[in-house]
């Protein structure tokens, strides 16, 4: 009787050790998987200089050189409005200095482009999310065939939409370079806005049938409530150095400009 009950405290004892270091290994364990998954600081690794983003600013506020009216003389139009932003792979900050860490000054600049296609199917692919650079694409804003104008790109933001490209300026010829891996372009003080497409000039034509009254009336009103200077409205097609874009085809120069000087701030 004796024997049985030290051989069960024995048994207890052996048991409540084994119930120990089991405890114990799993501890170990656990706070082993801890220290593995907990983020640690790094060193970055060695690389070109990237961009610096330019300054954040509130969403009342707009950049320098591409200031909007709030209270626009004028002819009394106001077009239609909305807004369908881009996802946010398809547009990025402006940067302050280039990928080499030369400092970018360049004043605002209007490129105008047409869509090709639809405003829908423009809309849709800007608002996709592509992970892939070269995917990646959008507009500040779209002046549809009823001459509404639907913001896609908040204005203080870079917008992409235009590929290898150069302004041919006063001072000479403005670029950027935001990205060693590609062309250099004016995305990064332009200002990007897409005429739709009338319908015979879906496809790769040198003309079509043009643009509406509504579209020059909507582009002459919003380009007036920007600091852009006329001289600083271009082409994608004059600003291209691919020799693929001809864009926007068919656009009547003095019908825009005639309804652009009909505000004081725009004289002819």
């Amino acid at each position: 009787m004796g024997n049985r009950r030290w051989l069960s405290i024995g048994t207890y004892v052996g048991v409540f050790c084994l119930a120990m270091t089991v405890t114990v290994i799993l501890a170990a364990t656990y706070r082993s998987g801890v220290a593995h998954h907990r983020p640690v600081a790094v060193a970055a690794p060695a690389e070109v200089a990237a961009p610096a983003p330019a300054k954040q600013v509130s969403p009342a506020s707009e950049p320098v050189g591409l200031t909007y009216a709030t209270n626009l003389d004028g002819p009394g139009y106001t077009p239609p409005e909305r807004i369908e932003l881009a996802d946010p792979s398809n547009y990025g900050e402006r940067y302050t200095v280039d990928a080499y860490g030369q400092p970018l000054n360049h004043d605002y600049l209007a490129v105008l482009h047409e869509t090709v296609w639809t405003a829908s199917s423009a809309i849709n692919f800007f608002q996709t999310y592509h992970p892939r650079d070269e995917d990646q694409a959008s507009y500040h804003a779209i002046v549809d065939r009823d001459g509404t104008v639907i913001y896609i790109v908040p204005p203080d933001k870079r917008a992409y939409g235009a590929g290898n490209s150069v302004f041919e300026g006063t001072g000479g010829a403005e670029t950027a370079t935001t990205n060693p891996e590609f062309s250099s372009s004016v995305n990064n003080f332009a200002y990007h806005v897409s005429l739709v497409t009338p319908s015979d000039g879906q496809d790769n034509a040198p003309t079509h049938s043009g643009y509406t009254d509504a579209q020059y009336q909507s582009l002459a009103w919003l380009l007036a409530r920007t600091t852009i200077p006329e001289e600083r409205i271009t082409t994608h097609a004059i600003v291209d150095r691919s020799g693929s874009r001809q864009d926007p085809r068919s656009f009547n120069w003095p019908h825009f400009l005639e309804y652009l000087h009909q505000y004081p701030s725009r004289p002819a």
